[in-house]
């Protein structure tokens, strides 16, 4: 891995032309309600669109959008890209995502002072508990 600057990381993107945009985040689901449900409280959302075969939630107040579809349970399997949640308080919203039906997987310590949380909703889709970037993040 090639470690650069983020202004030999911009320079470089500023020639290239996006291929598009994150619209959202489409999670496959054995019972859309139930996780739904899970991640509209989670994240503080209603429900924008709930039509057969789909259940949209209202993008939260950073703009992203998550909707759920349905699928077999013999062709689930649990997610495998990362979803980062921000928020305030590691302990507080542990104890939160677990109230709701979902579950600490693992604790994450990468470097000193620096933690995030592996969670789990209640169909084992894994997501992180982050703390906000830091101001000099940019």
């Amino acid at each position: 891995m090639t470690d650069t600057s983020p202004s030999q990381n911009q320079e470089a993107s500023a020639n290239i032309q996006p291929v598009g945009w994150l619209r959202g985040v489409i999670v496959d689901a054995v019972d859309p309600e139930r996780l739904a449900t899970f991640w509209r409280l989670l994240l503080g959302v209603g429900v924008a669109e709930q039509v057969p075969g789909w259940l949209e939630l209202w993008p939260g107040q950073r703009g992203s959008l998550m909707a759920f579809q349905p699928i077999d349970s013999a062709d689930h399997v649990p997610t495998r890209i990362r979803i980062d949640v921000e928020i305030e308080d590691l302990d507080v919203a542990t104890d939160q995502v677990v109230a709701l039906g979902g579950s600490l997987v693992r604790i994450v310590r990468f470097r000193p002072g620096e933690e995030h949380r592996v969670m789990a909703d209640p169909e084992g889709n894994e997501f992180n508990l982050v703390h906000p970037f830091p101001p000099e993040h940019g």
